[in-house]
């Protein structure tokens, strides 16, 4: 039933509701976005050992250079932590399937259990003040391994501007050193709520992120597994507030404007 239908039932009242909240249109600066999904299986390999990827991402039907960004930057992700200076193709989730599957068939000749697999994933994690924040997920496993490894990277797009901004777009002048001031503090606080010593500190050592995403009531700067923590300890994630980033970061990316 149409939501012109609905309208002339007095029963529907709550449904035309929906129909109406349905049919909002987004505000002038927003940029449309919608699910896209795919996925690739192995052919011709042994059963229960096939290598698969799968992509949970999102489209901007408006925007084909922003929906570019996410798909290159999530197979960048796919191609896990390596020293390799093999280049996988970057500009096609077919073309990126197969090269993982041709390394699935290597590895395979090695271990002796388990599949390899690729999860790529995207999704809005935040909007306000025309700033829209992308988280992108990457899990990458290759048979044989004790476990995968997860990635995330934020992708900030400035709605007013229609393009995705970096660390240095959003920082003043020559106050890089005075974010990485606010970014040791915050580390501290983690420390503490993690309960963890100076021993913990001198092994995990903090370093520069470039990882952050301008929520509203704080900048969130995420760290991948190994990076300042052993692999237990997840993905660590330090808050900086808005208010400790005042003369630091431009007040658009602090909602003062």
């Amino acid at each position: 039933m149409s939501c012109r239908n609905v309208a002339v039932l007095a029963a529907g009242v709550m449904l035309l509701a929906g129909c109406q909240a349905e049919e909002t249109q987004l505000q002038a600066s927003e940029i449309a976005y919608e699910p896209f999904e795919t996925s690739f299986v192995e052919t011709d390999c042994p059963e229960e050992r096939c290598a698969t990827v799968e992509v949970s991402a999102i489209h901007f039907p408006d925007s084909p250079e922003l929906s570019a960004h996410v798909r290159t930057r999530l197979l960048l992700m796919g191609q896990g932590i390596t020293d390799s200076e093999t280049e996988w193709p970057t500009d096609s989730w077919e073309a990126f399937a197969e090269a993982f599957f041709e390394q699935a068939r290597e590895t395979r000749q090695y271990a002796t259990h388990s599949a390899s697999h690729v999860r790529l994933e995207a999704e809005a994690m935040a909007r306000h003040d025309e700033l829209l924040i992308i988280e992108l997920d990457g899990y990458v496993y290759h048979a044989g391994q004790a476990h995968g490894m997860p990635l995330t990277e934020f992708m900030v797009i400035d709605e007013r501007l229609r393009q995705v901004v970096t660390l240095d777009d959003m920082l003043l002048d020559d106050q890089e050193a005075a974010f990485y001031e606010a970014l040791i503090r915050a580390h501290e606080r983690w420390l503490r709520e993690l309960e963890q010593d100076d021993g913990f500190a001198a092994n995990w050592p903090l370093h520069e992120s470039r990882n952050v995403a301008p929520l509203e009531s704080a900048w969130a700067v995420r760290y991948n597994v190994y990076e300042i923590a052993p692999y237990a300890v997840g993905q660590p994630e330090l808050h900086i507030p808005l208010d400790e980033l005042e003369g630091i970061a431009k007040p658009r990316y602090l909602g003062r404007e």
